[in-house]
C-alpha cells in the first residue's frame, strides 16, 4: 500500500517517535517486505520492521487506545495500539504499562522494549511499510514546530550533562524507573500516593528563583524542552532531578519495600 496525503493522522495531543534513541542513530535490523532470514537464510515476507533497541522506553505515537495485548511465539509480549485509522503492533516487549481499552495521548509510556522492537502498521486494515508511517509522524512533528511565518523553530535541547547525587547508581535507578515509574505517576495522579510536602515546597522555591533570574525561555520551547531552558539552567535541572528521584525512591520504599543496593538498615527505617 502506498502512503498518500489523505492518510495523514490527526492527533490533538501532537505526535511522538516510538522511542528516543540514546545514541542518536536508529538501527533497523530487518526491513518490511521480502527479506532473507538472518538465522536460516531463507527468504520470507516480513510484515513489519525490526529495530535494534536496548530496553528503551516506548511511547504512544499520537492520541490512541490500547486495543490488544498478549504473548505469542514469534513476537513474544506484544501491544496493539489504535491511532485513528492506524493500528500499530509493538512486538518483543519486556514490559507493558497500559491496560486494555486505556486511552493515551502522544508521548505517554506504553511499555519497554527488549533488545529489539518489532513494529507492524495497518491503515484501514491494510498493511503498510512502518517506515512510511514513521516518516509521516516525523513530518507532522516538524510541521507543528513551525512559527507564524512557516519557518522551522529551533528544537532546544540541554546538551550539557546534568549532574545529580545519583549518578553513581544511574543504571540501577534507570532499571527501577523502567519497571515502576508509570505506576508511580499513576499513584500520584489518583491520590493513592502523595508527594512529600518538602518536595513540593522545594520545587516551588527552585522554580520561583529560576523565574526571577530569567532562566526559562532562553530558547524556543519544544516538546523535548518545554521551558526553553539553556546552559545557565543546568544546575537547576540537577536539583529538580534530585528531588524527583528522591520522591520516586520514597514511593518504592513505602509501597514496594524496594531500596537501592547498599542501603543500610538505619536508612531503611527512616522511610
Amino acid at each position: 500500500m502506498k502512503y498518500s496525503q489523505e492518510m495523514n493522522l490527526e492527533s490533538a495531543s501532537g505526535y511522538c517517535m516510538p522511542f528516543e534513541e540514546k545514541n542518536g542513530n536508529v538501527v533497523m535490523t530487518l526491513g518490511y517486505g521480502e527479506q532473507v532470514h538472518p538465522q536460516n537464510g531463507e527468504r520470507f515476507f516480513h510484515h513489519g520492521i525490526d529495530l535494534k533497541t536496548d530496553k528503551y522506553l516506548l511511547k504512544a505515537l499520537a492520541d490512541g487506545t490500547a486495543t490488544g495485548m498478549g504473548t505469542e511465539k514469534r513476537h513474544g509480549m506484544y501491544l496493539i495500539m489504535q491511532y485513528g485509522n492506524y493500528v500499530v503492533k509493538y512486538g518483543h516487549l519486556s514490559n507493558c504499562y497500559v491496560r486494555l481499552g486505556q486511552s493515551l495521548t502522544a508521548g505517554k509510556p506504553v511499555g519497554v522494549s527488549s533488545d529489539m522492537l518489532h513494529l507492524e502498521v495497518k491503515f484501514n486494515d491494510e498493511e503498510i511499510d512502518p517506515r512510511d508511517f514513521i516518516t509521516m509522524l516525523f513530518s507532522n512533528m516538524v510541521h507543528n514546530n513551525r512559527d507564524a511565518n512557516g519557518e522551522c523553530q529551533e528544537i532546544a535541547y540541554i546538551d550539557l550533562p546534568v549532574t545529580t547525587k545519583y549518578d553513581a547508581r544511574q543504571t540501577e535507578i534507570e532499571d527501577l524507573m523502567m519497571r515502576y515509574y508509570p505506576e508511580y505517576i499513576e499513584a500520584v495522579q489518583n491520590g493513592s500516593y502523595k508527594v512529600g510536602k518538602n518536595v513540593e515546597q522545594s520545587l516551588r522555591n527552585i522554580f520561583t528563583i529560576a523565574t526571577l533570574k530569567e532562566y526559562f525561555f532562553e530558547k524556543i520551547p519544544s516538546a523535548s524542552n518545554p521551558l526553553g531552558i539553556g546552559e545557565r539552567s543546568v544546575p537547576i535541572a540537577g536539583k529538580v532531578q534530585n528531588l524527583l528521584i528522591d520522591d520516586f525512591m520514597q514511593y518504592l520504599a513505602l509501597k514496594r519495600q524496594i531500596f537501592l543496593s547498599g542501603t543500610s538498615d538505619s536508612e531503611k527505617k527512616k522511610h
